[in-house]
């Protein structure tokens, strides 16, 4: 027994002047591949149709090229509903209200409407709770598609009304056999064009893709308009233009490579370091967000072991602000590179993290008599800054005296490293200490 019942394909008006892409999106579940944990046996798409039971609304998580357009479209014509679609990015208000209305008309004409969403996580929270009722009345199913975590972008009561999906990038071995399938293809395809393909340039293809099926079969169509009868390697990479892959400033890539930039410096690899540096500048990241990163950096994670780092990161930000692109890169990468370089201590953030844990705790404990602000007669009669010494008037510039209050007497909060200029630290403040001690 077939898990999904096979039907016959749904015919589509696709104008032949389409996108090679568009052409080309599978007409039925059985076309879709690649989400086989979704739509393979004991996959949790499986049930959903094979037992009968009404299509949920659902939120389709995944990178961009991985279907998930397409399979909100088959779904929904397997489930028997009229498939309405908008984008979050080009509809507003007016678009969302015409379409339920649509839907509402249907409903009552006894056809349910499946609400296609695209890029949901750019509707705002307002335009989010406007869906809601219509979801919750069964107005219309939503689905909505993401390339952003929906646990950050979908407002909790959307996300526990629909069943969240996650769709896999494509491998290279299924790209190339797409890419294949439309180059012989004679109806959809480019078959009735002759063109061959050479191994390398397909290879070629399906690494420059990353995943995304819609990238790899826009590069073949690229790659076939300056061939003659094959396409060759040189063609693909003319095609693709020599640009890095995309970036999305506002997205997950953000996220991700930002993170990957920060590890890289704690883990003291300028190489990776300077790599995601300008992976974010090729991709059009905001310098000022990287600046603002590396000075924050700079306390955190190198603090007191070196502390130049922050000094080095700030003058970067001051120098970028007077220099600007293009030369600009120059003072970012000496940053990152001193930075990924410096001896690493976290004691400044682990010191402020306990204190304030502390502080919160204990809340306002004393501050003891002598370290007390005494501008006026009464107050010093109250014994306010009676017995404080001067450091400055002592061998040493140093008095052991108890400046935290009495409850957290003996707390130590700050530990030096050691690591670079902390290990001087630390020795030159138990020498204090113990000079104190011992008098």
């Amino acid at each position: 027994m077939e898990l999904f019942p096979r039907e016959p394909a749904v015919t589509r008006e696709v104008p032949a002047d389409a996108p090679l892409a568009e052409r080309m999106r599978p007409r039925t579940l059985e076309e879709f591949e690649g989400q086989e944990h979704l739509l393979g046996p004991g996959g949790p798409l499986g049930p959903v149709l094979a037992s009968g039971a009404k299509l949920p609304s659902c939120i389709f998580w995944g990178p961009p090229g991985s279907g998930k357009t397409t399979l909100a479209r088959l779904l929904a014509e397997r489930a028997g509903l009229r498939f309405a679609a908008i984008s979050a990015v080009l509809s507003g208000v007016k678009d969302l209200r015409d379409e339920i209305a649509r839907a509402e008309e249907e409903r009552r004409r006894g056809r349910r409407t499946a609400l296609f969403v695209d890029e949901i996580h750019r509707f705002n929270k307002a335009q989010q709770d406007a869906l809601l009722p219509h979801v919750e009345r069964g107005t219309v199913v939503l689905l909505g598609a993401t390339t952003e975590n929906p646990s950050f972008e979908v407002i909790p009561a959307l996300r526990s009304r629909a069943r969240i999906f996650t769709l896999r990038a494509l491998d290279e071995s299924l790209l190339a056999r797409i890419v294949t399938r439309a180059l012989e293809d004679r109806e959809r395809g480019l078959g009735e064009r002759g063109i061959s393909l050479a191994p390398e340039a397909l290879e070629l293809i399906a690494r420059l893709a990353q995943g995304d099926a819609r990238r790899a079969l826009g590069l073949l169509e690229s790659a076939a308009d300056r061939a003659g009868g094959r396409i060759e390697r040189d063609h693909v990479a003319a095609a693709f233009e020599s640009r890095l892959p995309d970036y999305d400033k506002g997205g997950e890539a953000h996220y991700d490579v930002i993170s990957a930039f920060i590890k890289s410096l704690r883990g003291s690899d300028p190489n990776a370091a300077v790599y995601w540096l300008a992976r974010m500048l090729e991709g059009g990241e905001e310098p000022r967000f990287i600046l603002r990163r590396l000075m924050i950096f700079a306390s955190e994670d190198v603090g007191n072991a070196d502390p130049l780092g922050l000094v080095v990161a700030t003058a970067a930000a001051e120098a970028f602000d007077r220099v600007g692109l293009p030369e600009g890169k120059l003072i970012l990468s000496q940053a990152t590179t001193y930075l990924a370089c410096a001896p690493k201590s976290n004691a400044s953030l682990l010191a402020i993290s306990r204190a304030s844990e502390v502080a919160r705790e204990r809340g306002a404990l004393a501050v003891p008599l002598p370290l007390r602000n005494a501008p006026t007669e009464l107050l010093r009669q109250l014994g306010y800054g009676k017995g404080y010494r001067y450091p400055h008037d002592s061998p040493g510039h140093f008095v052991h005296e108890q400046y935290l209050p009495d409850e957290i007497r003996d707390a130590v909060f700050y530990e030096p490293s050691d690591q670079g200029a902390e290990r001087e630290t630390a020795e030159r403040q138990r020498a204090r200490w113990k000079r104190g001690e011992d008098r």
